[in-house]
């Protein structure tokens, strides 16, 4: 199979150098897995990513798939001349989890010129799925938008 990134350059080393001074970092999200149709990354269960009950926060886990599938998308484009922002993404929480790491793996559904759409599973360190979510990214042209 083909790969679906823009560059076939890229390393995880990267990507988590990228993530410094991010709400990833702060999360300490990581990505672990770069294949040639997805992209994995990893949160701990941990203070930062729980609620009061000790579960997994469902806002943190929607944090991750957003993460994951937003920067697939972001790995698609070619970035001098586009750029990806989330435009709707859902979930729904099947499983908590009060320890360990979740592990979102986002695969595309759909990679298309204006949009893309993600399909992000979540699991835990014993693979039992914790969320499913589906994640649209659009791309807009970048002389069109000011980026800051």
């Amino acid at each position: 199979m083909k790969s679906i990134w823009y560059s076939t350059d890229i390393t995880l080393v990267q990507l988590n150098e990228e993530s410094t001074a991010t709400m990833n970092a702060h999360l300490g999200m990581e990505f672990t897995e770069l294949g040639v149709d997805y992209l994995v990354a990893r949160m701990p269960v941990d203070s930062r990513t729980v609620q009061k009950y000790g579960i997994l926060h469902g806002g943190a886990s929607v944090a991750l798939a957003e993460t994951v599938g937003s920067i697939a998308s972001t790995l698609i484009i070619d970035p001098v001349q586009q750029l990806c922002v989330g435009m709707e993404i859902n979930a729904n929480h099947v499983r908590g989890v009060r320890s360990g790491f979740v592990h979102a793996k986002a695969t595309p559904l759909h990679i298309g010129g204006k949009s893309h759409v993600w399909d992000i599973r979540i699991t835990d360190d014993q693979q039992q799925l914790i969320c499913v979510c589906r994640h649209t990214v659009v791309v807009l042209n970048k002389a069109d938008h000011i980026v800051r």
